[in-house]
């Protein structure tokens, strides 16, 4: 691989080093998707929307999903495309996924933020709900994608729920004749059971924003489908394990909850089948996905694992001006691993980091 710049390799998670006030992971998991962030990523947003064409895809088996599309203008050519997959309930539009894709423009890559089914404004595009085993429309996406965008290399990544996707469509990649290069994900879901306790047994303010988001996410979709019964009133008051079984049973055939949880499960062995570089950033005090899920994987070598000690999940928030280490993070490993072989990888500019 090229060298990039000094010291030679890009960040690694052992560089998160968060001023002693940051320390905290449920203040690093709370700031990472705050109103506040959100208000500090406005201009990244308007820079990213500046040039974005929307995009609705034909995914196959009548799927359709949102994206969008930016080209940048920082070099002659692109270094590559990178698809960008927010989290669950989060959106093209989430601080995290904005501020990722300006930073890769500004780097010289194009970019593709993929909304899921029923995630930002998407609800009316597909009559059935979306859930988590949905990876084959987003396979069909990238590949599209891939298709009609792609000028030069083609990587993703995904944050936490879209980290967990982006590892099964690379593991799918190959089969589905897509060419991808690279791929990198935050914080991904990795044993959905686990998870799921994790948000149970935390602090409840997690599973109650959560909760929110996706209630009014459902009650969304029941506006625009008034014909469909898709839930009792009963059950949307249920928390999230009841609310999600009652998704299972009444809407998917998967027959219970447990295998629908394994269902988009890629704990223990089921990463071996990678056959591109991957990376897997996450921290070891992550309240949501416990870092022995990471610890347990069965990993081939060109997959990386990196465990930060700190970071809370999908947080990375490096100080006080709530700047993102995922970003410089994510940028330097893209310029790394979709790098032609005469291409000089250069360090992130001043510009970029601010």
């Amino acid at each position: 691989m090229p060298e990039l710049g000094t010291p030679g390799v890009p960040l690694g998670a052992a560089d998160f080093r968060p001023p002693w006030l940051l320390a905290s992971p449920h203040l690093q998991s709370v700031l990472a998707s705050s109103g506040l962030r959100r208000w500090l990523s406005a201009r990244r947003l308007r820079e990213i929307e500046r040039d974005a064409t929307e995009q609705v895809i034909d995914c196959g088996n009548g799927a359709r999903l949102q994206g969008f599309h930016t080209a940048q203008r920082a070099l002659a050519t692109p270094r590559g495309l990178v698809v960008l997959l927010h989290g669950w309930e989060g959106s093209t539009r989430s601080a995290y996924v904005v501020n990722t894709g300006a930073r890769l423009l500004r780097e010289g890559f194009d970019v593709f933020r993929l909304n899921f089914r029923d995630h930002g404004d998407t609800h009316h595009l597909n009559r059935d709900l979306f859930h988590s085993c949905r990876i084959d429309e987003v396979v069909g996406a990238v590949r599209a994608v891939q298709r009609q965008f792609a000028r030069g290399p083609l990587a993703i990544a995904g944050f936490s729920l879209g980290g967990n996707f982006a590892l099964r469509v690379a593991l799918r990649a190959p089969d589905a004749g897509i060419e991808l290069t690279y791929a990198l994900a935050v914080c991904p879901v990795i044993s959905p059971a686990a998870g799921l306790f994790g948000l149970e047994a935390g602090p409840w303010f997690y599973q109650r924003y959560f909760l929110h988001k996706w209630r009014s996410s459902l009650r969304r979709k029941q506006a625009l489908f008034p014909d469909v019964d898709w839930f009792t009133p009963a059950e949307l008051a249920g928390n999230l394990r009841e609310l999600t079984r009652a998704l299972v049973l009444r809407h998917t055939d998967f027959g219970s909850l447990e295998n629908y949880l394994d269902g988009y499960s890629i704990a223990g062995s089921r990463l071996r089948g990678l056959r591109m570089p991957a990376t897997i950033l996450t921290a070891a005090d992550d309240p949501v996905i416990p870092v022995a899920d990471f610890l347990a994987l069965e990993l081939p070598p060109q997959v990386e694992l990196d465990i930060a000690a700190h970071g809370g999940h999908c947080g990375f928030v490096q100080d006080l001006a709530l700047r993102s280490f995922t970003e410089n993070y994510i940028a330097e490993r893209m310029c790394w691993h979709l790098a032609t072989d005469t291409e000089a990888v250069e360090p992130a500019s001043a510009e970029a980091l601010a």
